[in-house]
């Protein structure tokens, strides 16, 4: 169990974070060190070799004052009181023969460097080398140096203190170091788990929702920040989701409704057909009946379908530069007969040149349905206007009607798949035209909208911008 606990960790995205962040903590101490470490060994250095200089400036003034056999002595002098184990001198020729010396039984190893005697007859004024001795811990530092005509001093130095120093100052980075991965481990973590809390919310919510709680959200803090933006982005779709699954459901209940009845109807007749022993006539009556309600029901189906193809923008719409003015004085000359057989007026005001970009039979379709739903709900003698108005960005168009108008209960679902309102349950129909109408105006980037006092008839607007942003 602990096993499987660690390797569920050691694939988590906050162990990977971790890692990462103290890995870059220590890499990013590591050079901190190495170039604080090398400036230090630096700096060290140049103070030996600064005073190493001076010591030979020193043995020159001496040489010029006092001569060699003063310059012998001092010698001896110099290098006993310093440590005959931490340093030597000798004072050479031109060409690397020991003129003089101090006791040099622990440097027996180290002779003069004809690379060094060479640069000094080039003209270097100093040469120091660092060399590592046989049977001794710690390099020794050797400069050479001129003290006068022909006479080189060689002095060398052991690097004992500074190389102790600066082990002292890597020890302590060692642990320094440990100590601050362990820290930035912990820090790491602590930051990987805050940061993405958020992260494992919206995968808690997913999980419970895959589960069943439709109803859950994830929580939004107040910080704006991306996990927060995530969080409301996640919440808008679940809230979309439950919508559309809402809708799936009442829409299934819907068709059920709406199709039992006509086939209840299809069964009906032909039941009381073939049981009551009919004649011909009532044979093909039956069979008139059947593919009218038949006719009905692929009518349903195909706007249903209609509908869920342009809500899902599975059918992608061809849109053209159209006269809307032109379009619309075109379905008004279509319904003018059928206003006419109903004794209805039917006005149109619509101008020419009221262009849109969009798709035309979707367009026709969307005014053809409103024009059908003013004139199935006004009574004789009362009158459909139909208006055409442009402004800068979109053009409106106004259907409004002198009929039974919409009760203030009913207004709000009127654009609900299936949804009749009482009065018009009388009219055939489907309750899917105001449907279509509005997923087809929806998908133009356009709205529509509607306005109604119950028994003084509805007023239906549709706004179209003349630059959809999808197109």
């Amino acid at each position: 169990m602990l096993s499987e606990k660690i390797l569920k960790l050691r694939h988590s995205l906050a162990f990977r974070l971790t890692l990462w962040y103290a890995g870059v903590f220590t890499l990013s101490s590591l050079a901190a060190f190495l170039v604080f470490y090398f400036s230090i060994s630096t700096t060290t250095l140049q103070h030996t070799d600064h005073d190493l200089s001076n010591e030979i400036a020193e043995f020159s003034t001496f040489l010029s004052s006092r001569g060699m056999r003063a310059v012998k002595a001092i010698i001896t002098i110099e290098a006993e009181s310093n440590g005959v184990d931490k340093m030597f001198i000798r004072v050479l020729t031109a060409d690397g023969e020991e003129l003089a010396s101090s006791n040099m039984s622990s440097w027996k190893e180290i002779g003069a460097s004809k690379a060094a005697l060479k640069r000094l007859a080039e003209g270097a004024p100093r040469v120091f080398e660092t060399i590592a001795v046989p049977r001794h811990r710690y390099n020794v530092r050797v400069a050479y140096g001129a003290i006068g005509p022909g006479t080189i001093m060689q002095i060398g130095e052991s690097l004992e203190e500074d190389e102790e120093r600066m082990e002292i100052v890597r020890k302590i980075f060692v642990v320094t170091l440990a100590v601050l991965m362990v820290a930035a481990a912990l820090v790491g973590w602590f930051m990987a788990r805050r940061a993405l809390r958020g992260v494992e919310e919206v995968t808690s919510t997913a999980t419970a929702i895959a589960n069943g709680a439709l109803e859950l959200r994830v929580p939004v803090k107040a910080g704006g920040d991306e996990i927060d933006r995530l969080a409301t982005t996640f919440n808008s779709m679940l809230d979309r989701i439950h919508a559309l699954i809402t809708g799936m459901r009442e829409m299934t209940d819907n068709i059920a409704h709406d199709l039992r009845s006509p086939i209840s109807r299809i069964r009906g007749i032909a039941e009381m057909t073939l049981t009551g022993g009919g004649t011909l006539h009532e044979y093909e009556t039956m069979a008139a009946d059947t593919i009218e309600e038949c006719d009905r029901l692929l009518g349903m189906i195909n706007t249903m379908l209609d509908i869920t193809e342009v809500e899902s923008g599975a059918g992608r719409l061809r849109m053209e530069e159209l006269d809307l003015g032109g379009l619309v004085r075109e379905a008004c000359e279509l319904f003018r007969p059928v206003a006419e057989d109903r004794g209805i007026t039917l006005v149109s005001d619509v101008p020419a040149g009221c262009s849109v970009r969009g798709d035309v039979p979707r367009l026709q379709r969307m005014t053809a349905n409103l024009l059908d739903n003013a004139l199935k709900y006004t009574p004789s003698r009362g009158t459909v206007t139909v208006l055409v108005r442009e402004t800068n960005d979109e053009v409106v168009l106004t259907v409004s009607d002198t009929g039974i108008g919409i009760s203030p209960g009913d207004l709000p679902h009127i654009f609900k798949r299936f949804y009749r309102c009482d009065q018009s349950r009388s009219q055939a129909g489907t309750g899917l035209g105001l449907s279509l109408a509005q997923a087809i105006t929806t998908a133009h980037g356009g709205s529509i909208t509607v306005a109604s006092t119950s028994g003084k008839g509805s007023i239906f607007t549709v706004s179209l911008p003349r630059q959809p942003r999808h197109s």
